[in-house]
């Protein structure tokens, strides 16, 4: 069976809301555009400078899983962001623009605990994406790998759970572990898997009630190991669909 593209998905705002996109311009050894730009930082937060930062210096699932209920929606040209969530509702803003960072804290605070570090606002790297790694990745999982965890876990998964940028139909279950060190041909963009993926609690949250509800990590320890999806890094730029074969070079 042939492999192709079915779903590119980016974050915006790292950990809070996703959207689903109808293609992308990759550029050689840089993010997906517009995912992970932005990250709200909390009063516990060691931040030096303005580059790339650690995961634990922002809000995140793992540690509040309603965070994971979020969904966003980006308007590339004016600079705006739109996120909505089942119980803090919609919240539209700028986070580029200071004086509109005390609304976003505002709509947290709805579905932040008192009990955790408070965020304080929203940080942007210089010369970076937020990602959970320093690299220009983007993380690619395959529907087969996600079936067999379903099947395994016996109820079916949401997706969303493993916030993924790209989705990659047609493989065998937990082939993409073997495409580590080779270079995939999707649309016009080349790119190379780096490692692959462990994962942390976040995966355990049910991303349309924010509550912990699937044991998923358990569940991947069934195989002896925490891991799902791959990093992989552009190396030839080019455009991407949904619907774009996808082949192993």
């Amino acid at each position: 069976m042939s492999l192709s593209l079915t779903h590119i998905w980016r974050h915006p705002l790292k950990a809070i809301g996703r959207e689903e996109v109808e293609g992308a311009d990759l550029t050689a050894g840089a993010w997906l555009p517009f995912d992970r730009v932005w990250a709200v930082a909390h009063d516990a937060a060691k931040l030096d400078g303005r580059g790339w930062a650690k995961k634990v210096n922002f809000l995140r699932g793992v540690t509040e899983p309603k965070l994971m209920a979020a969904t966003a929606r980006m308007d590339e040209t004016g600079g705006g962001l739109t996120l909505d969530h089942p119980e803090a509702g919609t919240l539209a803003f700028r986070p580029d623009d200071p004086a509109e960072a005390p609304a976003l804290l505002d709509w947290l605070a709805r579905i932040w605990p008192a009990d955790l570090p408070a965020p304080t606002g929203i940080y942007r790297a210089a010369d970076a994406h937020l990602t959970d790694v320093p690299g220009a990745w983007l993380s690619l999982h395959c529907h087969a790998t996600h079936r067999v965890v379903e099947e395994r876990l016996g109820r079916d998964l949401s997706l969303h759970r493993w916030r993924g940028n790209l989705w990659v139909e047609g493989a065998e279950p937990w082939a993409e572990f073997g495409w580590v060190g080779k270079r995939l041909a999707i649309g016009t963009a080349v790119l190379e898997v780096k490692e692959r993926i462990t994962r942390c609690k976040a995966t355990m949250a049910n991303p349309e009630t924010g509550e912990r509800d699937a044991d998923t990590l358990a569940t991947l320890r069934t195989w002896d190991h925490q891991d799902f999806g791959v990093y992989a890094e552009v190396v030839d730029g080019g455009h991407i669909a949904p619907g774009d074969p996808v082949r192993v070079l």
